[in-house]
């Protein structure tokens, strides 16, 4: 197991390297304008770093959760796995709404729930006859996982796949032929349905069930069961730009809540040989670990309703567009990405309900996060590396560009001037992450009758990584800098801007 997570973590460094030598020298080629310039090299990796395609993944921000199966039509959270199939008919199912939903929504993808863990499977597998084949809906004519993947290619937007561990329905869960079973179904769903972006293993693992119709409890042991390097490979070999996301990844990691929140200190490593299926230290998941030796960064789940499937009580508790923006600004503000769940109703739609305040809530985002107000500013340093990583460079708004300073430096100043006092509440901050999350407590200023004043955040400042957003008082002020008080490596930040949300 220690083996193939080492040998994993070395070829994504070995890859992260290739990626951040390209868009360093993009950065200094365009930065380069005279012979007298000085130009200095890039900072040297500081370890673990991201893979380009944990780079792209954790650029999407937001990305949509569904729930939907035999759950849906018997008002049920975890089915037993003994659910009749003809229960299954949706007599309105359109995943096209459901994608025209999450394109309005901002959502740059989706995981679908193709097998939870009551062992129901949304596409005519093989393997079992627990499955779409065998239900009314569209005389066993139907594979819901089709019909979404085809309707993400068509509206742009990504696809991913959950295929659960727990299998509740199946009698020889627990025996070792049941990992050759679920690896047969992972590879259907790896090579019938076009590029996956993610793939979803679920931590909840072993206990009662149907099993067949033993109905016992059955306990497995999460490290070794399921043989996951094995699953790993798999998924590397059929689709290798995709995330692969478990309670340890080896792509993302559970945030340690289903609240849909990461701790504002939140590192991007793991010391991945420690966390496995159901670790019971969820606080670590929430913040991570500084000395992590694999990138591993967090992706926080929520549903916008209190349950993951659809249940008509819960109509009127659908979250509020408050709710979910303070959501957003705790995780990909707390750099993590935000997994929205929407449960389908009965009908094979996404409720009007959660529909409207979804789309609300991108455009409440997008209305305080609008107007850059830093876009125009002047940026200075206390200290820069050369004149290729110059402090403008926090400034230009360009994701291969940053300011950097020499790598003695560990602590230093940004100064940005505003041509005229502004009101602002909102700061973001985002690290080069190519190059390793470095930043370990920073601080935000603002002068005032020729004073600094530290701002008064009501969260720690501490780590940054590929996006920090503080929400801080309203202050009116024209002089501003960002202090970066503690860091591993010297820092690298690609982009610093402000903001006024009414």
């Amino acid at each position: 197991m220690t083996v193939v997570v080492k040998v994993s973590v070395i070829n994504k460094q070995i890859n992260s390297m290739r990626f951040h030598f390209l868009l360093s020298l993009l950065a200094s080629l365009l930065v380069f304008e005279s012979s007298s310039a000085q130009i200095a090299v890039p900072p040297q990796p500081c370890y673990p770093i991201p893979s380009p395609q944990q780079v792209q993944w954790q650029q999407l921000e937001t990305y949509a959760f569904v729930h939907f199966g035999l759950n849906t039509f018997l008002d049920q959270e975890w089915g037993y796995g003994d659910a009749p199939l003809q229960a299954f008919n949706p007599t309105q199912l359109d995943c096209e709404q459901w994608v025209k939903t999450f394109v309005a929504a901002g959502l740059q993808g989706v995981i679908l729930t193709c097998k939870h863990h009551d062992g129901f499977c949304l596409w005519p597998t093989q393997y079992t006859d627990y499955c779409i084949r065998n239900t009314p809906y569209l005389d066993g004519n139907g594979d819901i996982v089709r019909q979404l993947s085809e309707a993400c290619r068509k509206y742009g937007i990504k696809f991913g796949i959950y295929l659960s561990p727990w299998d509740r329905h199946q009698a020889f869960y627990g025996l070792p032929f049941y990992r050759d079973y679920y690896y047969a179904q992972l590879e259907e769903l790896l090579t019938n349905y076009g590029e996956i972006f993610e793939v979803w293993f679920d931590g909840a693992n072993g206990g009662d069930g149907w099993y067949g119709g033993s109905k016992e409890t059955r306990n497995i042991d999460r490290r070794t069961y399921y043989e996951f390097p094995r699953a790993f490979d798999l998924v590397h070999r059929l689709q290798p730009n995709a995330i692969i996301f478990s309670d340890g990844g080896p792509g993302c990691r559970w945030v340690g809540n289903e609240l849909g929140f990461a701790f504002a200190t939140n590192w991007s490593m793991l010391r991945a040989e420690e966390v496995y299926p159901g670790y019971p230290d969820y606080q670590e998941l929430q913040c991570g670990h500084a000395d992590g030796n694999a990138w591993i960064p967090a992706e926080c789940n929520v549903s916008i309703r209190p349950g993951w499937f659809y249940h008509t009580s819960e109509d009127s508790a659908v979250k509020s567009i408050d709710k979910l923006t303070d959501l957003y600004y705790r995780s990909v503000g707390h750099n993590a990405t935000f997994l929205l769940n929407f449960p389908v109703g009965k009908n094979g739609k996404i409720h009007p309900i959660d529909s409207t305040i979804a789309v609300n809530w991108y455009q409440r985002i997008s209305s305080e996060l609008n107007t850059n107000l830093f876009a125009n500013a002047i940026f200075s340093s206390s200290s820069q590396r050369g004149d290729n990583f110059a402090p403008a460079a926090a400034g230009d708004q360009q994701s291969y560009t940053y300011w950097a300073t020499p790598d003695s430096i560990t602590t230093a100043e940004l100064y940005i001037t505003l041509n005229k006092p502004q009101t602002i509440n909102r700061i973001l901050i985002q690290e080069y992450i190519p190059l390793g999350q470095r930043v370990k407590s920073f601080s935000i200023q603002y002068k005032s009758d020729n004073a600094w004043v530290d701002v008064e955040a009501d969260e720690p400042t501490t780590t940054i990584g590929y996006k920090r957003i503080v929400r801080i008082p309203n202050v009116f002020a024209k002089y501003w800098r960002i202090c970066i008080n503690d860091a591993r490596a010297c820092p690298c930040i690609s982009n610093v801007a402000a903001y006024f949300a009414q």
